[in-house]
């Protein structure tokens, strides 16, 4: 053998330990989160992406839709279908018309159980993250939380879940070789929404919970709205101005939510500026904040760290503005502006401010 030969790194393939029971599971199963009459959009993000992973395995897409006996519930199946679904597995009652852990687990496991899915995705929301963990207890098979990314190895059918780890410096590619189904769960505006297609069906699949209103543990006494629920939310929004350390200081914030509004745009920020209490920690964009996909992402003061590039890059337009021309966030940026946020982010500000007060002059003058 040769030095060369020698050398070069040893690369040893992956092996399945898949257990027997499961060599016959197939299809890509997305829970559809609602609460309320409303359907979370991640459940329809996450549609878009099962059908091109169902594509890939050349398996069907279904939905699973879960909750109490109401028709818009099953409207939800149709909903389903023109988002990519090929069938939808429907289970209703009256025990299931709010979330909770104990009966949603059963009958989300019962389904599994029953009709035997390879993947199943659930949006890293408060209810699926929960919904997600007890379910893989249950059926004692692997998850991956916070995924950014999803695969498929069509050599052994795996599903490849890469998510930031080590406090977002390095990203992790985890595969479950031994059970099914593989499960994981995506953050919000991490996949894009897919177009809806109000021409598909697909059939519905109905199975029963199987589960008394006494055997529940927990009750649900009143509900009680989050008042922020009609605000606009920094994850769904349009447009995001966001800043970082290089702000220099906290008083910074205030042009940045000055050219927000002139905008109508939400401010975020990186997890240092939230850790030095420079902002709350509900505007956090970052892989252990929101993940954000805006028209518009200008990012002042930020370094560009695969922390927080993971929570915005999917976003159409990003515009950094940072005194460093050699910064991580350049490498990924559609615009740059070298020079201080002190000076140019004002700047802008007038700008954008003139030209939309022109532009709605002549739509006044138009009407």
């Amino acid at each position: 053998m040769s030095d060369a030969e020698a050398k070069k790194p040893t690369i040893k393939k992956r092996k399945s330990a898949l257990g027997e029971r499961y060599v016959g599971n197939r299809g890509v199963w997305v829970f559809v989160e609602h609460e309320h009459g409303r359907v979370h959009p991640v459940s329809w993000e996450l549609m878009g992406k099962g059908r091109q992973l169902a594509d890939k395995l050349e398996t069907q897409l279904a939905a699973v839709v879960i909750g109490g006996m109401e028709p818009q519930v099953r409207a939800l199946c149709d909903e389903a279908a023109q988002f990519g679904a090929d069938l939808s597995y429907l289970m209703q009652d009256a025990v299931l018309l709010h979330y909770r852990s104990q009966p949603y687990t059963k009958g989300l496991s019962d389904l599994v159980e029953k009709f035997r899915p390879e993947v199943l995705l659930l949006g890293a929301t408060t209810l699926g993250r929960d919904l997600a963990g007890a379910a893989a207890t249950t059926l004692m098979t692997g998850l991956t939380a916070d995924c950014t990314s999803l695969d498929i190895d069509t050599s052994d059918r795996s599903l490849l879940s890469t998510r930031p780890t080590f406090g977002g410096t390095l990203m992790a590619t985890i595969v479950n070789v031994a059970t099914r189904p593989q499960m994981a769960t995506v953050r919000p505006r991490v996949f894009p929404l897919p177009e809806r297609d109000s021409t598909r069906t697909g059939r519905i699949v109905e199975h029963p919970l199987g589960l008394a209103e006494e055997d529940v543990v927990t009750k649900v006494i009143d509900f009680i709205p989050d008042a922020r629920s009609d605000q606009p939310q920094l994850a769904f929004a349009d447009f995001v101005v966001a800043g970082g350390r290089g702000l220099s200081r906290p008083e910074s914030f205030q042009m940045l939510f000055d050219l927000a509004k002139v905008l109508g745009a939400e401010v975020g920020a990186t997890r240092a500026a939230v850790h030095a209490n420079w902002v709350d920690p509900s505007r956090q964009v970052g892989q252990s904040g929101k993940t954000v996909r805006p028209k518009l992402y200008i990012a002042a003061g930020i370094s560009g760290a695969i922390q927080h590039r993971v929570g915005m890059e999917g976003s159409d337009v990003i515009i950094a503005i940072n005194t460093d021309e050699k910064s991580t966030i350049m490498d990924f940026s559609n615009y740059a502006l070298i020079g201080s946020a002190a000076e140019l982010v004002p700047a802008l500000t007038e700008a954008f401010r003139k030209r939309i007060a022109a532009a709605r002059a002549r739509q006044e003058a138009v009407t």
